[in-house]
Parts: structure tokens; sequence; C-alpha cells
């Protein structure tokens, strides 16, 4: 193609070729944190917390209230400020906030000269960085908690309904024993639940940073005493601390934490956490929408570009696919804890982008989580099916349990082992098989030798041949009873109602 047929040489309006809009990246293109994690959320943020210490020195009467006026108004047009540019010339000092200072000045000083030194005034970039990184944090956790929220009341509803609904449980790949729809969607709403206890645990204490040079917060008490030419009260930091967090809405740190890197950490495996356990709703809905189980189908499926046919569980495979991804950024995250001295070479910057791609994911994640239980299509009939596939293998622990009674726990183990062996290798039915195999092992105990009644006090099965003297045969309705799954649910159905009981935060609650 020649070169001026090329798209990207037609249309220049197009945009930045380097920009990530999501095009590899389906697990967060569209949703409300990619927006407010790309470039411009990152510099909405860092103008919010250039202003936000001025307000806070304006406050204390460190600043003038007109310098904390301008501060604010020029942060207020972001789009002063082209972000590409910023990134370009952040290579010189590894970061952006210096240029942004730079041009946060220049703005500043076009609307009041006389106000302009106080721009950034005491602080050091990774203050900046750092606080902004948090408001991006808090931004962002705003938007990911209703979504859980939401996943949670839906798979309240899909619980309640399915309360008593039977399936095959299992383990290991294979058969188990029965359980029920409910447990399981109650058991998917249990982890959605504890990830948005811990998302807004960490919400709420996501900090501000403030402290200078090396964390000591001396420049803030040198320009005091410069201008009232006494020294400062001790206490000026913590003052400055807490109404720099008021100004911003985050918490206030008991201590600087440029090399204290907990809230980053604890962030880091929170999201990683919901990632995980949005993943094991997932991993559930894949297996069970294979064709070969057809147990579940997403309400709205995506298409393939070859087979027609095809109805694809695109939601749980993109959660799967955030879920793989998100734990080995939070590894990075943990990683940069050991942070040398009071600023680390490395460390900090390592963190940046690791953080931005967890909360896109994670976010990605719950926004796809709440469409996929909002719409998920159940198919009892399949699951009952499936459930009775292994013709009566699947309740074998109950018989060994009936069977315990009257044999032996070792015997009735065995006689089990026998007849489901038999089953496979002979393709019949498994009361052919139990019923061959307890012919076989039973007439060769003596009357009384097994821990029954005596022989002699034993009816007669009414439905059936008066039961071999010294063998304690189970009857057929005895075990066509044994054999129903639907009566081997153990307390299953208790279960759900007692985790139906935990409730859920509104979707519109934030912290």
């Amino acid at each position: 193609m020649p070169s001026d047929e090329l798209p990207w040489t037609e249309h220049p309006q197009q945009g930045d070729e380097s920009a990530d809009l999501g095009l590899l990246a389906p697990s967060w293109a569209g949703s409300a944190v990619a927006g407010l994690t790309g470039d411009a959320g990152y510099l909405r943020a860092l103008l919010d917390a250039e202003a936000a210490l001025t307000r806070a020195q304006a406050a204390l009467g460190l600043a003038p209230r007109s310098a904390a006026a301008a501060v604010t108004a020029a942060a207020a047009e972001p789009h002063r400020h082209d972000a590409r540019t910023l990134a370009l010339r952040a290579r010189t000092a590894g970061n952006p906030v210096v240029p942004l200072v730079a041009d946060l000045t220049a703005a500043v000083a076009d609307r009041d000269p006389g106000v302009a030194a106080y721009v950034h005034r005491g602080a050091t970039s990774q203050d900046i960085l750092d606080t902004a990184t948090m408001l991006v944090c808090a931004r962002a956790l705003d938007t990911v908690l209703p979504d859980l929220a939401r996943t949670a009341a839906a798979l309240r509803r899909t619980a309640a309904e399915h309360r008593d609904t039977p399936m095959a449980g299992r383990t290991l790949t294979q058969h188990a024993v029965p359980t029920t729809f409910g447990l399981k969607a109650a058991g998917w709403r249990s982890l959605v639940l504890d990830a948005h206890d811990r998302l807004a645990s960490v919400r709420a204490a996501l900090p501000v940073q403030l402290g200078g040079a090396a964390g000591t917060l001396a420049a803030f008490h040198a320009y005091a005493e410069a201008e009232d030419g006494r020294p400062p009260a001790p206490d000026l930091g913590s003052r400055l601390l807490a109404r720099y967090a008021a100004e911003t809405g985050l918490a206030a740190p008991a201590l600087p934490w440029h090399t204290l890197r907990t809230p980053v950490a604890d962030l880091a495996g929170a999201l990683a956490f919901t990632a995980g356990a949005l993943g094991k709703l997932a991993a559930d809905v894949l297996t069970l929408s294979r064709t070969e189980l057809g147990e579940l189908t997403e309400g709205s499926g995506g298409g393939s570009s070859a087979m027609p046919h095809k109805t694809n569980p695109v939601r749980a495979t993109l959660i799967a696919a955030a879920a793989r991804q998100v734990p080995g950024l939070a590894a990075v995250l943990y990683g940069s804890l050991a942070a040398e001295d009071e600023r680390p070479a490395g460390a900090w910057h390592a963190e940046w982008q690791p953080l931005r791609d967890a909360l896109r994911l994670t976010g990605g994640a719950a926004r796809d989580a709440a469409e996929l239980t909002a719409h998920l299509r159940v198919h009892p009939r399949r699951m009952r099916q499936n459930l009775d596939a292994t013709g009566g293998l699947v309740v074998t622990e109950r018989l060994v349990a009936a069977l315990t009674a009257l044999t032996g726990r070792a015997e009735a183990r065995r006689i089990l082992d026998t007849a489901a062996r038999r089953t496979a290798e002979r393709d019949i039915e498994l009361p052919a098989a139990l019923d061959e195999t307890l012919d076989e092992a039973l007439p060769m105990a003596p009357c009384g030798a097994l821990p029954t009644a005596p022989c002699e006090d034993r009816p007669a099965p009414s439905d059936g041949p008066p039961a071999p003297r010294g063998v304690p045969a189970l009857s057929p309705s005895r075990l066509r009873q044994l054999l129903d799954p639907t009566g081997y649910l153990g307390s299953a159905g208790a279960l759900v109602d007692r985790a139906l009981e935990r409730p859920e935060h509104p979707a519109q609650e934030l912290p």
C-alpha cells in the first residue's frame, strides 16, 4: 500500500499513534477505570494535588489566599498542558512532576506574577506524584466498588432462586457428590463481598503524601520562619498534613511514606484478591458453559469470526484473563517495599505502570462481572441430566455410609469400590453392579457376625424375596432412595440461607 494511502497519513487527526486506547486490552477498554487512570486522568490528579497543597498552606497562613486562588484556577485548566510533551520532558528528571511544575508556575504567573513562587513550595516531586496516584486510585475504586455491589446483588438473587437446584459437585474435574447451584452462587457472592470489603478498607485509608525532600517537612518550617522571623510551632508538619488531607479528601498518614510503601502494597493485595475472586466466578462459568455440559450460558455471548454456531462466554473469558495478570503486577508492587534510603532509585518508579495496569484490569473485571451476573442464564434441566450421567456413582459416598451400618466401614468401602469399577469396566448400571457385588460378599458372613440385628428379627423386604439368612441386603426401594442424588444434598439449603444473611453494600454507596 503506498504511504499516501495509509489511514494514519490520510487521517492524522485520529491522534497520537503511541496512545494506548485498549486495542489489545478488551478487559478494560471503555471502562470507567480506563478513563480515570489514563494520562489525562493522571494529569488531572497531579494538578489537583498541587492546588490542594497551596490551599492547605494558605489555610495555615503559610501562603496568601490569593496564591491558593491563582494556583487552583490555573490547575483547573488541564487542557493547557500536553500530556505527550510532559511525558517526553519527564525523561530529563525521571518523573512528570518537574516539567508540570514549570508549566503550572508559568500559568500562575500569567494570572498573578506575585504568587507564582507559591507553586509546589516546600514539596518534592514524590509528594505530588504519590498524592496524585492516591487520588487516581480513590477515583478508580469509587467506580469498582459499585460494580462489585451490583455483582453481589445479582448473585444474591441467583442463589436464592436456585437454592435447591441440584447439580453435580466436581472435584479434580470429576463428579464428586451432589450439590446445588444455589450453594455455588452463594460461594461466588461470598468472595465478591470479601473483595468489596478489602477494597473499601483500602480505599478509606488511601493517604496523601507530604514529606518534603527527605521526609522531615523541613522546607515548610524554613519558609514559615523566613516569613515570620521566628521558628514555627513544632507541630507545623502535622497540622499541614491534616489540612492537605482535608483538601484532597484523602487520609492523613502518621508519617511521610516515601519509602514506607504500605498504602501501595495494601492496594496491590486487595486488587489481586479482587481479580482472583472474580476469576473464580469466571472459571466456573467457563467450565459449566462448555458445550458438553451446557449448565450455564452468558446472557449475551460473543460470536466467532469463523464459526457461525458459536456463542462464546466472552465476559467470563475477559475476567479470567484479568485474574491471571493482576497477581503478577501485585508481585512487582510488593517488591517495591524493599526501597532504600529516604527516596529509592527505581523501586518507586517501578510501581507506576503496574499499579495503573492492576487498577484497569480489576476495574474492567468488576464491570464485566456485573454484566455477566446480571444476565447469566441457568439451565437446571442440563444440571440434572449431568447429575444422572454416572448412573448413581455420584452418591457412592452415601452408599458407603448406608452399608457401613451393615458391614463395617472397610467392607462397605471395598464393596462400593468393586461395584464402581464394574460399572466402568462392563458398562452396566450401578444397581446391577452393586447387587452382584453384594451377592458375592455378604452371604459369606455368618448370621450374627455383622453389626446388625439378629437374622431372625429382620423382616423380609416388602417388595422382594426374603433376604437369605445372614445377608443384610438393601431392599430395592431403599436402594432407589439412596441412589436419588436430590436426597443427598446435606446442609446445602441451610448454608445458602446462612450465606445470604450477609448484607451487601448498596451499589451507590461509596466510602
